[in-house]
């Protein structure tokens, strides 16, 4: 995937701090009220008044629900307080499929009813962003995850879309680094299918590990490292993940979709542990020692934000990562048994300031990355 990097002068120009402090909008209807509409069908659900111009911020999701507790969830969550803050209507619409027609369909209903700003969650619209945002020129689309091309190599960004990515690799090497801080030196990552952002995560993972190690001076910590070829949850999955539980593995990281569900029940049967992914997935079992987080409300609601404060920066990618509080692990949620905030502090710091070196080349196998103390074992 194509990769562009604004310097981190534009990406903090970007970013809101944590609380999302943020100035009144000129942009904004100031007509629109905050309160809750029952307006629902079956393509899209709404949260606040619809203006006289229709819903002014859509969300399409990615065939899932607002509540999945995982990409549509973290971006609706940003749309979802920047209308409450500001009274701006907003509306999430759901494609019939997952497909790029019906991505595309979707997103052009959300323009017809009034969208100034849609939000695409996801690497799967970027063909339907790459379509549209020349069709339409006066919608503003906001890409998480994606960079908008054609599907077969030609990559353009208009200057009307706001492409963000995440640095995953970051979030991956502090979740690997809290495991063996944490006591456990047998690891897994179980991936979904080897993308990009799957492959970050996971070389991460392996890198924050052998940090710790170097700083505890562990030398017998094995991690087991597999993709399922699947983002879906299934049976399959959860029997290699029992099985890797049954043979010592302690903690897997869970790295695609709903297949950390399926990692979760294995989890809980062995009275195990898992690394959740993207959000903060504490909430959905009592197995997530801990999340390897994206920002992803954060980013969606400065990309909503930019645009109704005329600060809009289209064509061009963003990148959200620790220098910009972007990626993380939710500490307060955590179930750490000796890893604490001051040392998350001390490592997120070494992150931030570049101390820390990450090789996130995934041009690279994963035999690839080096280490010094953690022997990785590929399973096919």
């Amino acid at each position: 995937m194509k990769r562009n990097r604004l310097t981190s002068v534009l990406a903090a120009a970007l970013a809101t701090t944590m609380a999302f402090t943020a100035c009144g909008s000129s942009n904004s209807n100031s007509g629109n009220d905050s309160s809750k509409s029952n307006d629902t069908t079956t393509s899209a659900d709404s949260k606040n008044e619809e203006s006289a111009d229709g819903y002014e911020v859509a969300l399409v999701t990615d065939i899932g629900t607002i509540d999945d507790k995982s990409f549509n969830q973290g971006a609706w969550e940003g749309v979802e307080k920047y209308g409450e803050e500001k009274g701006v209507s907003y509306k999430y619409y759901k494609p019939v499929e997952k497909t790029t027609v019906a991505y595309e369909d979707t997103m052009k209903l959300a323009i017809e009813g009034g969208a100034k700003v849609v939000v695409c969650p996801g690497y799967l619209f970027e063909q339907a962003v790459y379509d549209l945002q020349t069709e339409y020129p006066d919608t503003k689309f906001i890409l998480i995850d994606g960079e908008p091309n054609d599907g077969s190599g030609t990559y353009k960004t208009a200057e009307n879309t706001l492409p963000i990515l995440f640095e995953e690799d970051q979030a991956g090497f502090l979740a690997g680094y809290a495991a063996v801080y944490d006591g456990y030196t047998k690891l897994g990552f179980m991936g979904g299918l080897a993308l990009p952002a799957v492959m970050r995560y996971g070389y991460g993972y392996i890198q924050g590990a052998d940090y710790a190690c170097e700083e505890l001076g562990i030398d017998s910590v094995e991690l087991k490292y597999n993709y399922t070829g699947t983002f879906t949850a299934s049976p399959e999955v959860a029997s290699a993940a029992a099985a890797w539980y049954q043979s010592g593995t302690e903690v897997i990281f869970g790295c695609g979709g709903g297949i950390g569900n399926s990692i979760m029940s294995a989890a809980e049967d062995a009275n195990a542990v898992m690394i959740g992914v993207d959000v903060d997935q504490s909430s959905e079992s009592d197995s997530v020692v801990t999340s390897a987080m994206k920002l992803l409300s954060n980013a969606v609601y400065d990309g909503v934000k930019s645009y109704f404060e005329d600060e809009f920066k289209g064509g061009e990618t963003v990148t959200y990562d620790a220098s910009v509080d972007g990626v993380g692990l939710p500490m307060d949620s955590s179930k750490f048994k000796k890893f604490d905030e001051k040392t998350y502090e001390d490592i997120y710091a070494k992150v931030k300031s570049g101390e820390v070196k990450i090789d996130n080349d995934v041009t690279k196998e994963v035999t690839g990355i080096e280490t010094k103390h953690v022997k990785v074992v590929v399973v096919e």
